[in-house]
């Protein structure tokens, strides 16, 4: 589920990063959206991984709901982070 979720907030961000471009430079949404694109790879090749165990590719448990949430959430805070710091340091 971590993988669904990273890959629908990376398809949004992306998708507000390319339909409104003031936003790349004002809020730097770019940075966001790399890093959600970079979990969504990393759960590809966990997912692959799986298959060869023979496991499922999607883990659909509670737990991994909650995984998927918590990474949402530490990359909105650690995007927040360094947008406050560039634009102190552009002040």
């Amino acid at each position: 589920m971590c993988l669904i979720l990273t890959f629908l907030a990376a398809v949004f961000t992306s998708i507000i990063c390319f339909s409104h471009p003031q936003f790349i430079q004002k809020f730097q949404l770019h940075k966001l959206a790399l890093m959600y694109w970079g979990a969504t790879l990393m759960w590809s090749i966990d997912g692959i991984f799986q298959l060869r165990e023979g496991e499922a590719f999607f883990d659909l448990s509670l737990n991994d709901t909650f995984l998927g949430i918590v990474v949402i959430i530490c990359g909105v805070v650690l995007w927040g982070l360094t947008t406050f710091a560039h634009r102190r340091k552009t002040v």
